[in-house]
């Protein structure tokens, strides 16, 4: 589903998306809150999400869409990768983000990705957003983050680790010399155990609990 207030995003984004033989846009949003609304009747697996809307912005349709909706994942969209509005809307529960000046290949992609739960996009890019504006939080780190953190072991702290430095399973599982089943496996216990979505959250999580010091 395809959230944006401008006309020309929703129907060019449609077009280049449908175009696509293993992609179909079930609906389309003009703001935030009418995006809420059909995500609860249309449950599509991913959601292309504009941040500046009227009536009911990105960020807070994405809050109450991760808060009803355990099967619709959000893609956030956007002009600037580093932007302030971006870090909120993973702290609120976007599975990664895309530029909206991105390829038709890159949208298609980064829709794939997050449908099949490999969240965090373009690495070294979100990293960057992330470190940058997890600065902003530093004075006040998530309340219960210590505990949450002491319930890990020392080995899924240290995938914790490399999954907010933007590693892949397949990164990861070469780093700690160990089979890529077995990083999945660590990677879904540190999500149930931190109560976390995704591998995007993970490594907002890590950032915060100041498991990775920003650069």
């Amino acid at each position: 589903m395809i959230v944006d207030d401008q006309i020309m995003v929703r129907e060019g984004f449609s077009v280049l998306l449908n175009a696509m033989p293993d992609i179909e846009v079930v609906g389309e949003a003009v703001n935030g809150r009418e995006a809420v609304a059909k995500v609860a009747e249309l449950v599509p697996d991913v959601v292309l999400m504009d941040i500046r809307m009227p009536e009911l912005n990105g960020i807070e349709a994405t809050r109450e869409i991760v808060a009803s909706n355990a099967e619709s994942k959000v893609l956030v969209l956007t002009t600037f990768d580093l932007d302030e509005y971006v870090y909120q809307a993973l702290r609120a529960g976007a599975s990664g983000f895309l530029l909206k000046d991105a390829s038709a290949r890159q949208l298609a992609e980064g829709v794939r990705v997050v449908a099949a739960g490999e969240a965090l996009l373009a690495p070294t890019v979100t990293r960057r957003l992330i470190t940058e504006f997890s600065r902003l939080n530093q004075a006040a780190p998530k309340v219960g983050a210590p505990a949450q953190v002491g319930d890990l072991t020392e080995r899924e702290t240290e995938v914790l680790v490399l999954i907010a430095q933007g590693l892949s399973n397949a990164e990861i599982a070469a780093h700690l010399v160990v089979a890529e089943s077995t990083i999945k496996t660590h990677v879904s216990r540190v999500l149930v155990k931190l109560g976390l979505r995704d591998r995007t959250q993970a490594a907002v999580f890590a950032y915060e609990a100041r498991l990775v010091t920003p650069a």
